[in-house]
């Protein structure tokens, strides 16, 4: 069914007619459309919970590693400069259940601002909010609920990581609005996906350094590289109802593009590496990194939405190898 044109200065504003709304409808039980269709919430999750675990993409796994792998890079370079300590295992759990939490949240306050430009892709009509599974004051109740227990995991850390945790709400705040004035939105979430970096650094050595900036800076290359790959998918209806994205923005120079991010990504690791006393391990671990950067740019076809969803998948994958470096390197 065509879509009819949405005016592109007044998307904050527009709602969807009430014949779109009850073709966009979908029954409860029904998966969101990019799920994997042999995701936990969807088999096992007790129905009640399964709308509000769709809204924090319990049911996608994908973005909480994402969020998750920056925090390990912290946590494992920073064992490389400094060694071990049984801390660092209550910062490892800590920092998991956080980016879950952390990322349900961010998840369904960006659904909230987004509900209604939701309503007009054909990939996130599914979403619970637009399909009507949940309610916005219910979504704020829950975004709410998420966020106090992150803070209680938060509250474990030292005096200064809870301060750079809760400097972490302002990106998280601001991201969903970026689409909206900026072609550049996957450097909002950069900003935001990769604070863990900065976070669980000054949680495991009890100061800011060098070698965590690095980190953090190489994180945002990274997520411009795969993010800048998911939005591929959304292009024609983004363009359509007039919002922004690298994906764009870059349109046919996509792979160049991509290939600078890599480039950066590899380079700024490298310097966080070097700085933090790395050795070989650690160096061979992000330039593995680099070379799965590579594959998904040369695998990744950029007018294939499904192969641009297939290669983001495969991001976890590319983040854990310098994990794997820094943790043998940190023995050795």
């Amino acid at each position: 069914m065509r879509k009819s044109p949405v005016n592109r200065i007044d998307i904050g504003n527009q709602k969807p007619r009430p014949a779109d709304a009850a073709r966009r409808a979908v029954p409860v039980d029904q998966r969101v459309r990019d799920a994997d269709a042999r995701n936990w919430v969807d088999a096992y999750a007790p129905a009640a919970m399964r709308p509000y675990l769709r809204l924090s993409r319990a049911d996608r796994p994908i973005g909480t590693w994402l969020l998750f792998i920056p925090c390990l890079w912290a946590i494992t370079l920073g064992a490389v400069a400094g060694g071990w300590n049984f801390y660092a295992l209550w910062l490892i759990a800590g920092a998991g259940l956080g980016a879950f939490l952390m990322r349900g949240a961010g998840c369904t306050w960006n659904d909230i601002q987004d509900r209604r430009i939701d309503a007009e892709v054909e990939r996130t009509r599914s979403r619970p909010i637009p399909s009507g599974q949940v309610s916005v004051k219910a979504a704020l109740i829950w975004m709410v609920a998420q966020a106090l227990a992150a803070f209680l995991i938060l509250l474990s850390f030292n005096a200064n990581a809870i301060l750079w945790g809760i400097l972490s709400i302002v990106p998280v705040a601001v991201y969903p609005f970026a689409k909206r004035f900026t072609w550049w939105p996957q450097a909002f979430l950069g900003i935001a996906f990769n604070w863990g970096a900065l976070l669980l650094w000054v949680a495991y050595t009890g100061e800011m350094g060098l070698a965590a900036i690095y980190l953090y800076l190489a994180g945002i290359a990274w997520t411009l590289h795969y993010d800048t790959i998911y939005a591929h998918q959304d292009r024609d209806d983004d363009a359509l109802i007039g919002v922004r994205s690298t994906a764009l923005l870059f349109g046919d120079e996509t792979r160049g593009w991509l290939w600078f991010f890599t480039a950066l990504a590899v380079a700024l690791a490298l310097f966080a590496a070097v700085y933090a006393g790395g050795g070989w391990f650690a160096l061979l671990g992000v330039g593995g990194f680099g070379l799965h950067l590579a594959w998904q740019i040369v695998r990744v076809e950029i007018d294939d939405p499904a192969s641009c969803l297939k290669v983001f998948r495969s991001s976890r994958d590319a983040g854990l190898i310098p994990v794997a470096g820094f943790v043998l390197d940190s023995l050795v």
